[in-house]
């Protein structure tokens, strides 16, 4: 599915607050006074309201119905209620938002105030995303989270009381000190749950974070030391989609799992090149370009949080031509279990860029990274595990046009 004219659109809501900083953690989040709350929310429905603007200047069309909200970050359950409501309604006065909406807002376990909650659900909230990383006390607290499991499984009582019952929970395999035994017990844990919805990651450590400048110095403060090895971590993960995959919670991307109808609406949305507008810190947008077919326009906002309240600077922005966009078909695509859809591709992008992408597939195939039946090419499991490898050999391989937009 292509970036088309008239789809509903997604908003997503960069909310960068954080209790504290997790050791591993790069994204543009942190610990900030509380008195910045109202004015980032209110540069965010600012922001909102001047999107129909901004828009007509780009030549981008903008589809005013909404069909997924999403809040990250960042921990969006640390605002206050009247600000959460505040966010909310301005949704409500710039977009028509679809009756049975995707409204995502992912919290931190232990940090979910009982006027916060209230709130969330008044707002029309149905679906959260808790950061769980690991159901073992140490491993989380090493890690910088601030909960333990008996905060996480109260958090999804209170949650389902509210009536929010669509929960997914994060897991992240190759935390310092984690082992086998204790990665099936996290598992036992989010199995014995009951939720539909689990994420899966392996850890990546940045050198820019706390504990990848600690691996990178030789430092003991943040356990770098017991960090499992990459072999470890694979091993891992490759367990959890065995053990998920048997309790009825099936993978269909390379780090999400679900019962069937529980997928990650707004995810889909990226992996799918759907449009979405995202507002906040570090947020990005791709938008179809009106009136010139085939070009889609990405922006992305700055990750300084002073810059953004103080200067009111739009967007950085670059339009992706058809070549550009025919590559992230590819490894978009790749990512879902479903695969990337041959004839599909065929009808968006034509069978000259088909030729050179296929020859890469056949490739990929012998060395068993891809599977394809004729009408559909996937990762295989070990492909899956090498997806940044088969990634990158897609990219540059329609280069079949000269410069267009800049």
């Amino acid at each position: 599915m292509s970036l088309a004219r008239n789809q509903e659109l997604g908003l997503y809501f960069s909310i960068p607050f954080c209790r504290s900083k997790c050791t591993y953690c790069n994204f543009a989040s942190g610990v900030y006074p509380a008195s910045e709350h109202a004015r980032y929310v209110g540069r965010l429905t600012d922001d909102l309201a001047k999107a129909g603007a901004w828009a007509a200047e780009m030549s981008v069309e903008l589809p005013r119905t909404v069909d997924t909200v999403y809040l990250g970050g960042g921990t969006p359950s640390l605002l206050e209620p009247e600000l959460i409501a505040q966010l909310f309604d301005a949704v409500g006065r710039e977009f028509n938002l679809n009756p049975d909406a995707e409204i995502t807002v992912e919290c931190a376990p232990g940090q979910i105030a009982q006027p916060t909650l209230e709130a969330l659900a008044n707002a029309g909230v149905n679906r959260v995303s808790l950061g769980v990383q690991s159901f073992i006390d140490r491993e989380a607290a090493s890690s910088g989270r601030l909960h333990n499991r008996k905060t996480v499984l109260d958090d999804l009582r209170r949650l389902r009381a509210s009536g929010i019952a669509n929960l997914n929970l994060d897991l992240i395999a190759g935390l310092a000190g984690q082992t086998f035994a204790s990665w099936e017990e996290s598992l036992d844990v989010l199995i014995g749950a009951g939720v539909p919805h689990a994420s899966v990651y392996m850890l990546e450590v940045d050198e820019d974070s706390r504990l990848g400048r600690e691996m990178l110095a030789g430092g003991a403060r943040y356990h770098a030391e017991l960090v499992p090895s990459d072999d470890a971590i694979a091993r891992m993960y490759e367990r959890a989609v065995e053990r998920l995959e048997e309790a009825g919670i099936a993978q269909y991307e390379i780090s999400n799992f679900s019962r069937p109808g529980f997928e990650s609406l707004h995810n889909l949305r990226y992996w799918e090149r759907r449009p979405y507008l995202g507002l906040g810190l570090d947020a990005s947008s791709a938008l179809y370009a009106g009136g010139e077919e085939g070009y889609v326009l990405r922006a992305t906002t700055g990750d300084d949080l002073t810059e953004y309240l103080d200067s009111g600077s739009k967007p950085e922005t670059a339009w992706l031509s058809p070549d550009r966009q025919f590559e992230e078909a590819w490894f978009l695509g790749l990512r879902l279990n479903a695969g990337v859809d041959l004839a599909a591709l065929r009808e968006e992008f034509g069978e000259g860029r088909m030729t050179a992408a296929l020859a890469v597939v056949e490739r990929l195939v012998s060395d068993e990274l891809l599977s394809s039946d004729g009408s559909r090419v996937c990762l295989t499991a070990r492909g899956r595990m090498m997806s940044n490898d088969v990634f990158q050999e897609f990219l540059g391989v329609a280069d079949t046009e000269p410069i267009g937009r800049t």
